[in-house]
């Protein structure tokens, strides 16, 4: 399994696109990728303009897919216009222990 935890600022005065662009992102990826096995955006309470997303894949075969889809392209171009591009942070995890439901 693969584990990302991707963090980015949404511009200030864009949170409704922002919102929207999220859910339809999140949505595609739900529906075309059968190896993102978690796909979650989180919002900070204390900071609502910071994301965080936290992405669960089969394998690294299932980045790969999720990277070049149309949908991924699509949210990409978002950067520069609803999301702060200077303020993406991307990791990627190894995991030690845990679980999953």
């Amino acid at each position: 399994m693969n584990t990302i935890i991707a963090r980015f600022r949404i511009i200030p005065g864009k949170e409704a696109d922002a919102e929207a662009a999220i859910k339809k992102q999140a949505a595609a990826v739900e529906a075309a990728e059968p190896g993102a096995l978690a796909y979650i955006f989180n919002r900070n309470p204390k900071e609502p303009a910071e994301i965080t997303v936290f992405e669960v894949y089969a394998d690294d075969a299932a980045v790969a897919a999720h990277r070049a889809t149309e949908h991924m392209a699509a949210f990409g171009a978002l950067f520069g216009t609803i999301f702060d591009p200077g303020s993406v942070k991307i990791e990627r995890q190894e995991r030690v222990a845990g679980f999953s439901r």
